[in-house]
């Protein structure tokens, strides 16, 4: 990940002086001959910046700009974001696990936080890679180490509450308003009794809370050799049901494979994988895979709705993408 070259940062620019000063002397370098800034393809105001003479790199991400004009909202989520980063790095098995850390926050330079550049290869290469080699072992191996992460920072966050169910079930009604131009009157009313009829099953309400990434999509997972992995961007980190994350990573791993075979199918395998390889850090494997697999239809069919949102996806596609989501929905309530 680099991004696109915008140029060098003036010497001017108060931000320089920032880079300059606070965060390149972490990372052993003294921007002597100047810093490139380079633009990243993220929906977020999210630049690398870069030393001319050493190549090392940092990564800025604005909370206070064009996209976000609430001075104080954007503080509230750069504190939110640095919060979430130094609770998540906390569970992680150091050893294999990691995430990007944070070098510095300034909140009078457009409420910015820095954080290490990393690399390693996305888990959407790894997916597309895997497809285009007919190797299918590639992307079960990375997996694995992927379920070994999150169920790592799941389980050493578990606290006492139980999971607020009928939070998560807000939030699928705003999924729906968002796709609200999508999908039909008739069938909103039919999705939204299908989430009464998950909202009223007690085995949904019976996990314990744990810290989530909140925004498990693979462009937000790095892999290393062999079991390592890397995640950042945890803006949307927050305390809720495992199924949260594991959701999210199954829908999208549907949606990827959908998208690059045709088939509602492909996917099937990879997804119960995953969720048998994340059971197997459970005292009895079965039976938690039992219940993981018993509550994921919901999880997984609103997030299918979450990226059937997006509009620059074909109306087809994405109307198709609401139908795999209903058939979701109704696997549980059959």
């Amino acid at each position: 990940m680099k991004g696109d070259y915008l140029g060098h940062l003036p010497c001017g620019d108060p931000l320089y002086g920032y880079l300059k000063h606070r965060i390149f002397p972490q990372l052993g370098s003294e921007c002597r001959s100047g810093i490139r800034v380079f633009r990243t393809n993220g929906s977020n105001a999210v630049y690398i910046y870069e030393d001319r003479e050493t190549n090392v790199r940092t990564v800025g991400k604005f909370f206070y700009s064009e996209r976000m004009r609430d001075w104080n909202l954007a503080g509230r989520r750069l504190k939110h974001e640095l919060d979430g980063i130094l609770e998540f790095r906390s569970h992680l098995d150091s050893r294999i696990h990691y995430v990007a850390r944070p070098l510095g926050c300034n909140a009078g330079l457009n409420r910015l936080l820095v954080v290490e550049y990393c690399t390693g290869e996305g888990l959407d290469s790894v997916i597309q890679r895997s497809v285009a080699e007919n190797n299918a072992g590639l992307l079960y191996g990375k997996l694995s180490a992927l379920a070994a992460f999150l169920v790592s920072v799941h389980n050493h966050s578990a606290g006492p509450a139980g999971v607020d169910f009928e939070n998560v079930c807000g939030y699928f009604k705003k999924l729906l308003d968002a796709a609200d131009e999508l999908i039909p009157h008739d069938e909103r009313k039919y999705l939204l009794e299908l989430r009464r009829r998950w909202h009223d099953d007690p085995a949904m309400w019976q996990d314990r809370e744990v810290l989530v990434h909140g925004d498990a999509t693979p462009a937000n997972f790095f892999f290393g050799d062999g079991p390592h992995v890397i995640s950042f961007d945890l803006e949307r980190v927050r305390r809720t049901d495992r199924l949260f994350d594991l959701g999210r990573i199954t829908a999208e791993l549907k949606h990827f494979l959908l998208r690059m075979t045709g088939s509602p199918a492909a996917a099937e395998p990879f997804i119960g994988h995953f969720l048998w390889e994340y059971s197997c850090h459970f005292p009895d494997r079965e039976q938690t895979f039992r219940s993981i697999t018993g509550r994921l239809p919901f999880y997984m069919g609103m997030n299918l709705i979450r990226i059937a949102r997006n509009n620059y996806l074909d109306r087809t596609y994405r109307r198709r993408l609401v139908e795999i989501a209903a058939n979701c929905l109704e696997r549980g309530n059959s």
